[in-house]
């Protein structure tokens, strides 16, 4: 018998530490200190998911490398992630060197002036009804948000008005992700997802279907969900309105 416990106690130990490494992000638990200097554009990148992996307001890092045009990234472009001292640094080229017969960018999303203050927060909605099973700050895994219970392919709903900024699967320890831009200063994000049922550059209304709910760490259903003010997380519970019953 002895040996049967011992064989159950190792595949539960083997089991935690799978479920640690797999569901691990790269970026958000890192602090400003260990960021890196630059960021090499991958295909498939864009200036918000950029800015979201390290925790940047995307309009600083369109300015920091003299971007006008928040499509308008190649890859192969070094991206600085951090304010060049004194003014100077390596020069950033913002557009590969045009061809004859290159097509014109689909969409412009032009960066707007930084403002003095925050822009008001939208009227935030819950994106999935089921119970909280970690609050901010708790998971080791992704503590920059909240996570929701749900079954598999339960939908997610956009939290408020907003246009889809990033939707794929490209951010490590998010699974498929939606990033929603609702103004210059909040995102929300909505990761582990089945499905996605929107694109870049939609344009969604608060309570529309964006996602199917898929499988988070511990291959339980579940919804990462995110609110970031001017790239920097914050608590999702202090602008969701109060819930109702148990």
């Amino acid at each position: 018998m002895t040996w049967r416990w011992l064989l159950v106690a190792a595949l539960i130990v083997s089991a935690g530490c799978a479920e640690l490494t797999r569901w691990d992000p790269y970026p958000p638990q890192q602090s400003v200190a260990d960021r890196p200097d630059v960021h090499v554009v991958q295909r498939g990148d864009t200036l918000f998911q950029i800015a979201f992996r390290y925790r940047l307001d995307w309009r600083e890092v369109a300015r920091w490398n003299g971007i006008t045009d928040a499509n308008r990234i190649y890859p192969g472009q070094h991206i600085r992630l951090k304010p060049a001292r004194g003014g100077t640094g390596p020069v950033v080229r913002t557009a590969p060197p045009q061809r004859a017969g290159d097509a014109a960018p689909p969409r412009v999303t032009t960066v707007p002036p930084r403002q003095g203050a925050n822009q008001p927060a939208p009227q935030w909605r819950w994106p999935a009804q089921g119970a909280m099973v970690w609050r901010f700050g708790e998971s080791r895994r992704n503590p920059t948000g909240i996570g929701i219970a749900g079954r598999d392919g339960l939908e997610i709903l956009a939290a408020a008005d907003g246009q889809v900024v990033y939707s794929g699967s490209g951010l490590i320890g998010y699974g498929q992700l939606i990033i929603l831009k609702h103004n210059d200063s909040y995102l929300s994000a909505y990761g582990y997802n089945q499905s996605l049922r929107v694109a870049e550059g939609d344009q969604v209304k608060s309570g529309q279907v964006i996602a199917l709910m898929g499988r988070g760490p511990g291959d339980r259903p579940l919804l990462h969900f995110e609110i970031r003010r001017d790239g920097k997380p914050i608590d999702p519970v202090v602008y969701l309105p109060v819930r109702q019953g148990p």
